[in-house]
């Protein structure tokens, strides 16, 4: 077959690709990436083969604007709900009897500018690249819905690949619910407004799968992930944090525990710095018996004065190279970093800064294998408290055992390979036949 992955240009969400890529064209399938230009060369350094589309979108720009300290004294609750990402769909609270219908509404209705910033400028020049090479099944990231119209204008099956919990499907699901009870005059609809006429252009008329997909893959374990009513195939995560070389020092055990502590890329490329001091968390943890790995951005190593002499600062190590030699991971809560400590059953001091990513660690919580702190409530000592904790009860360790073998027991990527194919083939006969 030939298998097409779609996504704009955020780096996260395709490296939560990769693997099923490899394993697709492992299996003998012709395998190629679509995405705006700028993401081509993390593609290719990935030893696939990327389809530039489009232009870049102007997201970054206008997240900087929003983040700017004139911007967040003038409108400091705007500058909270997009710095803390509490934003629809994330933002939306987990009890159904507390979603109203004007909340939904409303929040795809503000959810729709993003989506508009990062599809147009990608969906044409997608369009035309499908229908020229014919895919058979195209897989996407939850917000590229251009890919979902280039599958279906070029009869493609098409499905999502997850980098979170579903709250897409979830706002979705909601949405229609309450939609239903409605009267005629009051039905607004955004989203769906939106992509109809996007799709429209193209020949494509709208149903909701353009919006969910024929099918999800979900990578969380079960016992975490939002049930939505829809077609799901679970597969295990696999990491890939990108090109990465072991250093010297990691080929040895550590003489004493080793804690990790890595607070993402995100907070030092985009948002102009981290939003807790590194130097206060390593203080925290300086009068513990530990070995700290903290991997800080270059451009944020200046800012540290002084280092404990239990630390160890570098830019980058490979998460899945060093976590197995952890104790403990303190962690911003990025998908990768959060699945990657799952799987390696280490407990986990959380400190979130997207909603997404707090949704996520408290259900981590509620299992017993995470400690979580919003990043805002965050201290030096709250830091040296938990972490005592978590490597002096055992409990967190087998609550993250637990967690780590129902994770292994999910599906590797070349194991959902067949059900993949059974299933692109099923929904591209049913689209003929209709």
């Amino acid at each position: 077959m030939r298998i097409l992955f779609a996504t704009y240009p955020e780096k996260t969400h395709f490296l939560a690709m990769v693997p099923l890529a490899w394993a697709l064209r492992a299996a003998g399938h012709e395998v190629r990436v679509a995405s705006q230009p700028r993401l081509v060369d993390t593609i290719t350094r990935a030893g696939l083969t990327a389809v530039p589309v489009g232009t870049d979108h102007g997201m970054d720009a206008v997240t900087k604007r929003f983040l700017a300290p004139e911007f967040a004294a003038r409108h400091p609750a705007l500058y909270a709900k997009v710095r803390w990402g509490r934003l629809p769909p994330f933002d939306l609270p987990e009890d159904p009897a507390r979603l109203t219908w004007e909340a939904l509404r409303d929040g795809q209705k503000e959810a729709v500018p993003g989506y508009r910033m990062a599809n147009e400028p990608m969906v044409a020049d997608l369009v035309a690249f499908a229908r020229a090479w014919r895919p058979d099944l195209v897989f996407w990231e939850p917000v590229t819905y251009a890919a979902a119209i280039a599958a279906r204008a070029c009869g493609a099956a098409h499905a999502r690949v997850l980098w979170s919990l579903d709250f897409f499907g979830r706002m979705r699901r909601h949405f229609l619910r309450l939609r239903r009870t409605r009267p005629e005059h009051d039905r607004e609809d955004a989203l769906g407004t939106w992509l109809a006429g996007l799709a429209g252009r193209y020949g494509v008329e709208f149903t909701e799968e353009l919006l969910t997909g024929q099918f999800t893959v979900e990578q969380f374990p079960a016992s975490l992930r939002m049930e939505v009513g829809l077609h799901s195939v679970p597969m295990r995560y696999v990491p890939y944090p990108g090109p990465a070389v072991i250093p010297g020092w990691l080929r040895h055990p550590p003489a004493r525990p080793r804690v990790a502590l890595t607070l993402g890329l995100s907070s030092a490329e985009r948002f102009g710095g981290y939003s807790v001091s590194v130097r206060e968390l390593l203080d925290g943890l300086a009068e513990l018996d530990v070995e700290v790995v903290a991997t800080v951005a270059e451009s944020e190593q200046h800012k540290l004065t002084a280092v404990p002499p239990n630390a160890r600062i570098v830019p980058f190590v490979p998460l899945p190279a060093l976590l197995p030699t952890c104790s403990l991971v303190i962690h911003h809560a990025g998908f990768g970093t959060l699945c990657t400590t799952m799987l390696n059953a280490v407990p986990q001091l959380a400190i979130p800064e997207q909603e997404d990513a707090l949704v996520s660690t408290l259900r981590v919580e509620r299992r017993g294998a995470a400690v979580v702190r919003h990043v805002t409530e965050l201290t030096g000592d709250f830091v040296r408290e938990q972490a005592r904790r978590l490597l002096a009860e055992p409990s967190f360790g087998a609550a993250a055992a637990r967690l780590a073998d129902e994770m292994l027991a999910m599906p590797t990527p070349a194991e959902t390979v067949p059900e993949l194919e059974k299933l692109a083939r099923e929904h591209r006969a049913a689209q003929k036949i209709a």
